[in-house]
Formats: structure tokens, C-alpha cells, sequence
């Protein structure tokens, strides 16, 4: 008995030894950054023997990272003659060590076709608001590119030859996300905001290169609140909750939800801001307001079954833009009225009662739009990012 007893004793201690800490036990991945890739349209770009360099800015920073790239949408294999990561400059130009990015160890890979690829953990350190810049070689002729094509961000395109280590000035620019959709941390009690939606979300009209979407403000807000929270912007320009239009809009919310949201990591909210492109692209007759509510449900179902919170945002007021008719902004205005007296989301952010123009409240202030009466300008996504209650995310 007392031989057992001591063994007993002995497996109960080396176990303790061997559990790892809470800390290590709550490691995890977290998404830093994001850019939903689209369908590429007829005569879209193609690379070939170009080195491509591109910029991200993190909303959390850390010392692990991996990347994300995309075939999604390749036709063929997609071949990656090499890739690196660096602190970036204002000018978007490495400005500390390149740090070689590897897949299972190699420094090549092939991506096939309609696949994404997650790189191996990178070690570079970095802080929340730090950007990145990601340069990849692509040695071969891409064929048409799985793009995000309204990056508000410069992508930098040398002439032929790899140039990863070297440095290149650009031949050609666009402003395009080629090839990445994502960049993860490694991070303790990992948590990830979802920013979900349209062109509004995507920051269409806001200064290139400056990071003034409204997530990017949101951003800015948690780091300096002290709030260790990543945020992931899955949105695309055009997107609509129901239909698909032209393929460089993305496929419709409820069809791309397991890509961009399932697959981003430890999401614990989603804010969904969509459903003005399904009102007013619907022309005389837009879907029902009772349809749009139909799709916001099925997202908040399948979001909840993954213990994801979500939160709805009133769409915008639009009078004034181009697709703008009376019987579509009486849609609106049910939508809207869903959102905010149903109980159904998990929370409500009321962004038509912050860009409202109190005199014509079917119109965005004047201040806040950027001339199409439909996208915010600078000041507008300033005002949305600052109307958001961070408790939300408590």
C-alpha cells in the first residue's frame, strides 16, 4: 500500500510539473489586421518575376506574428519565390532588419489553387499601430490576382527580379492588396474585433495610406484606453448582405461568413455595418426590409454558435447619392428600426444618429461626406470610429 501510495505521489507531482501556466495555457493567435480578398474581374492584374511590397498596420503588436496569403481565387498554383517582413517607414520602405518568412520551414512554397496558406510564426517585434512591411517575389505569371482592390493603401511593384533583400523604387504602384488577406499575433487571452461590411467599413474616400477608417479610429482608441484587443476588417467595397454584383464586390455577406469570420481567430465580437448597396443598387425594387433582417439573423445565428458577440450599426443616411430613392430609404429606416428596438443583436451601434445632419436627417452632414453624399470623408470616419462605446468590448 505504501508503494502505491508513493506512486500515487509521484505521478500527482509530475503531472503538476509538466501542466503548463495559466499564461501559456492562454496563448493564442488574435488578427492584427485584415483585407477580405475579391473575385478578380475579367483582364485583372497578373504579376510576373516581380517583387511586391505592401504595408499593414497592426492593431495589436507582439513578438510572433504569421501571415496569411491567398489563392483563393487562383485559377493555377500560385508560385511564392520568397517572402519578408520589416518594421516599415513613413515611406513604406523597410526600416529595420527584413526577417525571412518560411512555410514548414522552407523559404519557397506553392499555393494551389482556391487555397488560402498561413505562414510559419515570424519573430519580429512590434507594437500596436506599428506597420509592417510584407515584400514577396513572385517569380512565375500569377494569372488574374486574388486582390482586396480598394486597399486605400499603396502596393509597390518593382520591374523584373527579386528584389526581397535588395530594395527596390517602384515601377508601377496600385493600390490593391495582392496575395495577403490577414496578418496574426501570438498573443496572452487573445481577443478579436471583427469589423464586417461594406465599403464604409473598407474606408472608401479616406486618405490613402493614413489609416482614417473607422476601424483604424477604433483602433487607435483601444490602445489608448490600455484595451489589448486586435481588430480584423473583413469588409469589401461594394459587399451586400444578400446578392453579389460585380465580382470585385466580394460574394454576398452570408456566403463569404465562414472565410471571414469563422476563420478569423479567437473573434469574440462582430460588428456588422451592411445592407445600404442591397437598398439603393435594388433600384426601385430593393430587397424588403424584412429580407435584409432575414440575412442579419442568419449572421448573428452562425456567429453565436462559434461564441461570437455581435453587434448591429444603423446604416447610414444617403439622400443625395446616386442610387438614393424614397422607397429605399424607407427600407432604411425599418432596418434601422430593427436594429435598435428588437433585442435581437447583441448590442447597437448607432452610427446614423452620429452622421445624421440634424436639419435633413436623410443626409450625412455636409462636413462629414465626401462628396458622393454616400462615403465619409476623414472627419466622418473620425466621428463613427469616436461614437462607438468601448464598454462594447469589455
Amino acid at each position: 500500500m505504501k508503494r502505491i501510495a508513493a506512486l500515487v505521489l509521484v505521478l500527482a507531482m509530475t503531472g503538476c510539473a509538466t501542466e503548463p501556466s495559466m499564461s501559456q495555457a492562454g496563448f493564442g493567435w488574435a488578427g492584427a489586421w485584415g483585407a477580405s480578398p475579391t473575385i478578380p474581374p475579367p483582364g485583372s492584374r497578373s504579376f510576373e518575376n516581380q517583387t511586391v511590397r505592401q504595408v499593414v498596420r497592426l492593431s495589436q503588436g507582439g513578438d510572433t506574428f504569421r501571415i496569411r496569403f491567398t489563392n483563393e481565387y487562383g485559377e493555377k498554383a500560385l508560385d511564392f519565390g520568397g517572402a519578408a517582413v520589416a518594421i516599415a517607414g513613413p515611406d513604406g520602405k523597410p526600416a529595420g532588419p527584413q526577417v525571412a518568412v518560411t512555410f514548414s520551414g522552407h523559404e519557397t512554397t506553392v499555393i494551389p489553387p482556391g487555397a488560402p496558406l498561413l505562414s510559419d510564426p515570424i519573430r519580429i517585434s512590434a507594437k500596436a499601430l506599428d506597420s509592417l512591411a510584407i515584400t514577396l517575389f513572385l517569380p512565375t505569371a500569377t494569372g488574374p490576382c486574388t486582390c482586396h482592390f480598394a486597399a486605400t493603401a499603396t502596393t509597390w511593384i518593382s520591374a523584373p527580379g527579386n528584389f526581397i533583400q535588395a530594395g527596390f523604387e517602384a515601377g508601377q504602384t496600385t493600390t490593391t492588396r495582392a496575395f495577403i488577406s490577414a496578418v496574426e499575433v501570438e498573443a496572452a487571452s487573445p481577443r478579436t474585433i471583427i469589423a464586417f461590411g461594406d465599403s464604409i467599413t473598407d474606408g472608401t474616400a479616406s486618405t490613402n495610406n493614413a489609416n482614417r477608417r473607422w476601424p483604424d479610429v477604433l483602433a487607435d482608441r483601444l490602445v489608448a484606453a490600455g484595451q489589448t484587443i486586435a481588430i480584423s476588417n473583413q469588409a469589401i467595397a461594394g459587399n451586400r448582405v444578400l446578392t453579389q454584383q460585380m465580382p470585385i464586390f466580394g460574394e454576398n455577406a452570408l456566403a463569404r461568413f465562414d472565410r471571414d469570420i469563422a476563420s478569423v481567430p479567437n473573434a469574440k465580437w462582430l460588428v456588422v455595418l451592411e445592407g445600404v448597396n442591397d437598398i439603393g443598387a435594388g433600384g426601385a425594387t430593393p430587397p424588403s426590409a424584412d429580407q435584409i433582417i432575414a440575412g442579419y439573423e442568419q449572421l448573428t445565428a452562425r456567429s453565436h454558435a462559434r461564441g461570437i458577440k455581435v453587434y448591429f450599426a444603423t446604416i447610414l443616411p444617403y439622400e443625395g447619392a446616386r442610387y438614393f430613392l424614397e422607397v429605399g430609404e424607407g427600407v432604411r429606416q425599418q432596418v434601422n428600426a430593427w436594429i435598435r428596438t428588437s433585442g435581437k443583436p447583441d448590442g447597437v451601434i448607432d452610427f446614423d444618429a452620429a452622421m445624421k445632419d440634424p436639419a435633413s436627417p436623410r443626409k450625412m452632414k455636409a462636413e462629414l461626406q465626401s462628396g458622393d453624399w454616400l462615403h465619409p470623408n476623414d472627419a466622418g470616419y473620425k466621428v463613427m470610429g469616436e461614437a462607438i462605446d468601448l464598454a462594447l468590448f469589455n
